[in-house]
């Protein structure tokens, strides 16, 4: 009897280690699939949600229990609709949040994401807007700000253009990724229009000559070595400059990369 129990509490240790430390381990040997979470909410509520192009109910709709992958979103009320792209990460939920309008200037919304990292990054439409945490400048857009955890209220502002005020909260050791649409004022419509942000810029690296790419703390050969990448790796696009991209690892760890070696992705 205390061998069986023995090896009961063996196996309860390994399980609980595969799920910790390799969701794709536990997938592998033990049939368990890592899920994730979405939250939609429109305006006006009672919109048609769809997730690959399959009507799954309508806003305010929410689903804790979908399997770990891209989504395409669509959302339809009236004549007002909007597609984005989402990627949903292992033990995380996805916030989308949208003013439907039955044209794209019109419209406007946000995307939050929660993975392993740092601090609030922000990401816009249009770029170069200003963003201002619990009423303090920090600059303009797209950029990671190194904000502590807790409740936060991040305003997104750009001359023309309708500002938008988000409320979050930024666990311990997460980044919250915010992609944010915002709507023409009144007066531009007629004469400007912009593309909609679907999902935060990726970039894929590339063969290189040593079978790996060096991740470093500033943009120069002269920058110390973070981390090392290897081909086909995915990273979060974060800031172009020049011949160097800062990107965001899956770990959470920034740097920069040559641009030689990497190459945005496109869908």
């Amino acid at each position: 009897m205390k061998k069986v129990l023995v090896w009961i509490l063996v196996f309860i240790s390994i399980v609980a280690i595969l799920l910790r430390f390799s969701p794709k381990l536990g997938e592998v040997f033990l049939g368990f699939k890592p899920t994730s979470g979405i939250s939609i909410l429109s305006e006006p509520s009672g919109a048609m949600v769809f997730l690959d192009n399959k009507e799954v109910g309508k806003t305010p709709y929410e689903d804790k229990n979908l399997l770990v992958k891209d989504y395409t979103v669509r959302l339809e009320k009236d004549q007002a609709s909007w597609q984005g792209k989402i990627k949903l990460i292992s033990g995380t939920a996805v916030i989308v949040e949208r003013d439907l309008a039955t044209d794209s200037a019109s419209s406007a919304g946000e995307i939050l994401t929660l993975e392993k990292g740092q601090g609030i990054t922000v990401i816009s439409n249009p770029a170069d807007s200003d963003v201002e945490i619990d009423a303090r400048s920090y600059g303009k857009t797209p950029q990671t700000f190194n904000i502590p955890s807790g409740d936060h209220t991040i305003v997104v502002t750009h001359p023309n253009y309708l500002s938008r005020s988000i409320k979050a909260v930024l666990p311990d050791n997460f980044n919250l990724t915010i992609i944010v649409d915002l709507a023409l004022s009144e007066v531009d419509l007629s004469i400007i229009s912009t593309p909609v942000i679907t999902q935060t810029p990726q970039a894929i690296v590339k063969n290189t000559p040593t079978g790996f790419l060096r991740v470093r703390d500033k943009p120069s050969l002269l920058g110390k070595e973070v981390a090392q990448v290897k081909p086909a790796d995915q990273l979060v696009l974060l800031e172009e400059a020049g011949d160097w991209y800062r990107v965001r690892l899956p770990n959470g760890v920034e740097g920069y990369v040559s641009s030689s070696y990497v190459e945005k992705k496109t869908d």
